[in-house]
């Protein structure tokens, strides 16, 4: 027995969730709040402060490890779980999870991960308790290795122990030109997000959103370093799709005019559209990647909703519906399919994005940082919250971090040799 005991501590996510379904149909801010009537089925309020929900594993040499359980950012939305209940979670832990992690071996983590997240009376626990769970069971077996997280993925699933950094994607939130000024002067691989959420973002026609676009573009000239050429990434939640029409030819002919604004910039536009479900999803995001690639065009599709589980990232890759998956943690559930999603989308030559949500916490992104370094993922997103600062200083420091140590082990291991 290496877990003897289990904690739970209630904490906060680093942003908000909110009511996607009552942005969408006009709810207005007022401040920082939005004013109006929720509609999801969970939210009192189309803005609420995210909780999480922290669970540490107790080994028998009385190191405690941790992991954090949370929802989106956009929880109840594009097929995702309902929103996060934090008491719900905690009780669910104490009563199903914890007497199966006491029977655990830790030191085994996809094994562990399996035994302690079978069904429960035949229905899959919540994505979040996964997550979090995982999280700790991961720091478990590294410690128990005297190891990194990174090389508990690598050995599990057979990886060579990494060399290169990954490039990071950070999200600007609204205070859009204050946060890509300072992503520019940070240097950040991919940018900005821009949160475009709303027909008051995006505009009439999409003017509004491609006035933003070629701004980001000539601001990267104007301040960035000599050289410096970001991929420019936007997510637009659905609004082409919203504004433009739902056929496949009218949303890719606007990508590329897009795309057009901002000659030789890759530009990666998130959830062009939402086409109702999962299958419906599939079929039209695969004809706008065939028209996006017949011309030879520089912008890339990327799935967000509706591609959220193991399964969906499967489909959406096999499928060819995307240039890039988002691999959102908290709603694929445990890392190590987190891992298995990034090594799928490799093997159909689909990019894989390991992101998650602004409502997460240091700990969890931490441990994706593990997961995608490991499975050399295409990029990783910058987080928690949506202040840029914060999140590019958790994610990148401990990829840096991690990456010292494993180059100095590999040097050991040469000298050794």
């Amino acid at each position: 027995m290496q877990i003897k005991d289990v904690l739970l501590a209630r904490g906060n996510g680093a942003f908000f969730y909110d009511d996607q379904a009552a942005i969408r149909s006009g709810a207005m801010q007022d401040g920082f709040i939005y004013v109006g009537q929720p509609i999801t089925p969970g939210f009192d309020f189309i803005r609420l402060p995210a909780s999480s929900l922290s669970i540490g594993l107790v080994l028998t040499d009385d190191t405690i490890v941790w992991g954090d359980m949370m929802g989106v950012q956009y929880s109840g939305a594009g097929g995702r779980d309902p929103l996060f209940d934090p008491n719900q979670l905690s009780d669910l832990t104490s009563r199903i999870v914890a007497p199966r992690l006491l029977d655990a071996d830790a030191s085994h983590f996809c094994e562990s991960c399996k035994r302690v997240f079978e069904p429960f009376e035949h229905t899959r626990l919540p994505l979040a308790l996964e997550y979090g769970v995982s999280q700790a069971l991961l720091r478990a077996a590294a410690h128990l290795h005297r190891s990194t997280m990174t090389e508990v993925i690598c050995a599990e699933f057979d990886l060579p122990v990494p060399t290169s950094r990954v490039p990071i994607y950070c999200q600007s939130g609204d205070a859009r030109e204050i946060n890509v000024d300072k992503m520019i002067l940070k240097g950040v691989d991919v940018l900005p997000h821009g949160l475009i959420n709303s027909r008051q973002k995006f505009g009439v026609g999409g003017q509004t959103f491609m006035e933003f676009v070629k701004w980001v573009a000539t601001r990267t000239h104007e301040i960035g370093r000599q050289g410096y050429h970001p991929v420019l990434h936007f997510d637009v939640y659905g609004w082409i799709g919203q504004e433009i029409g739902l056929q496949p030819q009218s949303v890719a002919d606007f990508i590329c005019k897009v795309a057009d604004t901002v000659p030789g910039f890759t530009l990666n536009i998130e959830s062009p559209a939402d086409f109702g479900s999962t299958q419906a999803q599939i079929d039209n995001y695969a004809q706008v990647v065939s028209i996006l690639n017949d011309r030879d065009s520089s912008a890339r599709i990327v799935v967000d909703e509706r591609c959220n589980t193991l399964e969906d990232i499967r489909l959406f890759a096999e499928a060819r519906a995307a240039h890039l998956v988002q691999i959102k943690t908290p709603d694929v559930g445990s890392l190590a399919d987190t891992a298995r999603a990034v090594l799928l989308c490799k093997e159909n030559r689909v990019g894989a994005y390991v992101g998650g949500s602004s409502t997460e916490t240091d700990l969890s992104a931490q441990a994706s940082v593990h997961v995608a370094v490991a499975t050399q993922a295409d990029m990783m997103l910058a987080k928690p919250g949506m202040g840029v600062d914060e999140a590019f200083s958790i994610v990148g420091n401990e990829q840096n971090r991690l990456l010292a140590m494993l180059n100095r082990r590999r040097a050991q291991e040469e000298n050794i040799g």
